[in-house]
C-alpha cells in the first residue's frame, strides 16, 4: 500500500493521467458503456474489499470515493471534519441552507423545518397542489391519443449541464427542454411545469403569468450553471447562472418588499415566504431579509427537480411493471370510492400504505442524483486509512442503492421490499446528518398525491419501452419517457 508524503496510509486506487485524472475512465463507464455501477465494481475487483473507500482524481481535484453505507454515514454526520464547499454561494446565496455552515446552518434549518414539515404546512400543501395536478393530467389526456400516437414522430427530451450532479438530498438541479410531438408527450417535460407552478405558488405565492414564466427560464439558467465548473467570465454556464440568480433575487426582493408594506395580506397568502418572514427563533429574532430570499430561492430549485424527476420515473416504472400499477390502482380506487371529495388530504395519504411503498421504491430506483461532495478540513482516519486534509470526498450514493449487498435484486422495481426488510443505513436518498433534505416530506407527499390522481383516472403506454438509459447529467431513459396518455 502506498503512503502519502506525510507517511499517512491512503486508500487503494489510481490518480489517472495528468490534468484529466480519472475522468476519461469515469466517462467511459457512464457514457460509453452505460454501466455506471461497474465503475465502482471495477475498483472492488482490482483492489479487493476495503472499508468502502478509494483514492482517485475526479472533477479537477484529488478525491476519496466513499461507497459504503457506514462510511457515507460517518462523513455525513461529521460536520466539523467534512464541510460543503460546492455549489458556490455565488449561485445560491451565502445565507441559504445549502451554503451555510455551523451555527448559521443549524439556525436556518430550524426555521425551515418548522415552516415546511409541520403538519399544518403539509396539510396546506396537499390541498394547494391538487387542482394543478388534476388539470395537468387532464391536459395530458387531451394531447395523447392512440391514433395520434401511431402517427407521431419520436420526440427527444434534451438536457444541459456538465456531467456532474449534486445529490437531491441536498439541493438538486434540473433542466428539461420542452419537446413533444403530436399524440406523444415526454413525461419529464410535462411534469416540470406543474411542479414549478405548485412550488412557486406554495413557496412565494406566484400565480401563472409573465412573472412566473420569467422565473421558470431564470431558474433553468441557475440550475444549468450550478453543475458547471466555476469559471466566472462571459460565455460560461457558471457566469450565466450568477446573472440569472441576481435577476431571480431581485424579483423575489420586490415581492418581499410588497409584503412588508402590506402585512395584512399574509393571512390570505399563507405561503412559505410569509411563514419565514414571521417565524422567530428561541430568542425572539426573525430571519433577516437576505436569509429569507436566499432560502426561498434555493428551496424552489431543490423542490423543482426532485419532484419532476420522481414523477417521470414513477410513470416509467409503473408502465414497465403492470402488476405494481394494478395494486396501486386498487388501493387508490378504494380510497376514492370512500371519499366524497375530489381532493384527498395529507391524512388520506398516510393511509395509502402500498402507495407509500411505491414512492420509496421509485426514489430508490431513480437515483435522481448520485453524488454528494464534501471537503476534509483535516486529516481524518477511517479504519486504517487516511482521508487527507483538503481532499474532496465524493459520497457515491447511487452505489448504495444498486449494490446487492444492500438491496436484494437491486435493479428490480419491487415496492414490497419496503415491508420491513430494508437496511435503513443503506437508503440515503435524502442524505443524512444535519444536512438531510429539509423538504423530504414534501417530495414524498407531492409524489403520493400525483400517483393517486394518476392511478384512478388514467392509463398510459411507453412509446419506446426499450429505450436506452443515459446517466449523465442525470439518470433517465434516453427518450425522456415518451408515452401515449388517455383517460381510463
Amino acid at each position: 500500500m502506498r503512503c502519502s508524503a506525510s507517511g499517512t496510509k491512503l486508500p487503494p486506487g489510481r490518480m489517472g493521467v495528468p490534468f484529466f485524472g480519472e475522468m476519461p475512465n469515469f466517462l467511459w463507464y457512464f457514457k460509453h458503456l452505460r454501466r455506471p455501477d461497474d465503475y465502482i465494481n471495477s475498483k472492488r475487483h482490482k483492489y479487493g474489499e476495503t472499508p468502502g473507500l478509494y483514492k482517485s482524481h475526479l472533477f479537477g481535484s484529488p478525491v476519496i470515493i466513499a461507497c459504503s453505507p457506514s462510511l457515507n454515514k460517518f462523513v455525513l454526520q461529521s460536520d466539523a471534519n467534512f464541510i460543503r464547499q460546492w455549489p458556490t454561494a455565488k449561485i445560491f446565496g451565502i445565507n441559504s441552507l445549502i451554503c451555510a455552515q455551523g451555527q448559521a446552518h443549524t439556525r436556518i434549518k430550524s426555521f425551515l423545518l418548522r415552516a415546511i414539515n409541520r403538519p399544518d404546512a403539509l396539510r396546506q400543501m396537499a390541498v394547494m397542489l391538487q387542482p394543478r395536478v388534476i388539470s395537468t393530467l387532464q391536459s395530458w389526456s387531451q394531447k395523447g391519443t392512440i391514433t395520434a400516437c401511431k402517427e407521431a414522430e419520436k420526440a427527444f427530451c434534451g438536457q444541459s449541464g456538465l456531467c456532474i450532479l449534486i445529490r437531491t438530498a441536498e439541493l438538486p438541479g434540473f433542466v428539461a427542454i420542452h419537446a413533444f410531438s403530436l399524440g406523444a408527450l415526454s413525461a419529464i417535460d410535462e411534469s416540470s411545469p406543474v411542479t414549478f407552478a405548485n412550488i412557486a405558488k406554495h413557496f412565494a405565492g406566484f400565480e401563472p403569468g409573465p412573472v412566473l414564466d420569467t422565473l421558470d427560464e431564470l431558474f433553468k439558467g441557475v440550475m444549468h450553471g450550478f453543475r458547471a465548473y466555476p469559471l466566472d467570465f462571459p460565455g460560461t454556464a457558471y457566469h450565466h447562472a450568477i446573472q440569472c440568480h441576481t435577476k431571480v433575487w431581485e424579483i423575489f426582493r420586490v415581492e418581499l418588499e410588497k409584503r412588508k408594506n402590506n402585512p395584512d395580506g399574509a393571512k390570505a397568502r399563507n405561503d412559505l415566504m410569509d411563514g419565514l418572514m414571521e417565524l422567530k427563533d428561541d430568542e425572539g429574532k426573525r430571519l433577516r431579509d437576505v436569509e429569507v430570499l436566499d432560502n426561498i430561492i434555493s428551496l424552489v430549485v431543490g423542490g423543482y427537480e426532485s419532484t419532476s424527476l420522481s414523477m417521470m420515473w414513477a410513470i416509467y416504472l409503473l408502465a414497465k411493471n403492470p402488476a405494481v400499477l394494478q395494486k396501486l390502482r386498487e388501493e387508490n380506487m378504494n380510497l376514492s370510492k370512500n371519499n366524497n371529495e375530489a381532493l384527498i388530504t395529507a391524512e388520506d395519504v398516510a393511509k395509502l400504505t402500498y402507495t407509500k411503498k411505491v414512492v420509496e421504491e421509485t426514489i430508490r430506483v431513480a437515483n435522481i442524483a448520485f453524488l454528494v461532495f464534501r471537503t476534509a478540513t483535516k486529516d481524518v482516519e477511517y479504519k486504517g486509512y487516511t482521508i487527507p486534509k483538503g481532499w474532496k470526498v465524493v459520497l457515491w450514493l447511487r452505489y448504495l442503492h444498486t449494490d446487492p449487498e444492500n438491496f436484494e435484486d437491486p435493479m428490480c422495481f419491487n415496492p414490497d421490499r419496503w415491508n420491513g426488510s430494508v437496511k435503513p443505513e443503506a437508503f440515503q436518498v435524502f442524505g443524512g446528518g444535519s444536512r438531510i433534505c429539509a423538504g423530504n416530506m414534501l417530495v414524498r407527499l407531492q409524489l403520493a398525491i400525483f400517483l393517486h390522481h394518476l392511478a384512478i383516472a388514467y392509463k398510459w403506454d411507453l412509446v419506446n419501452p426499450n429505450a436506452k438509459m443515459m446517466y449523465l447529467p442525470f439518470h433517465k431513459p434516453e427518450d425522456g419517457v415518451e408515452l401515449t396518455f388517455s383517460k381510463l
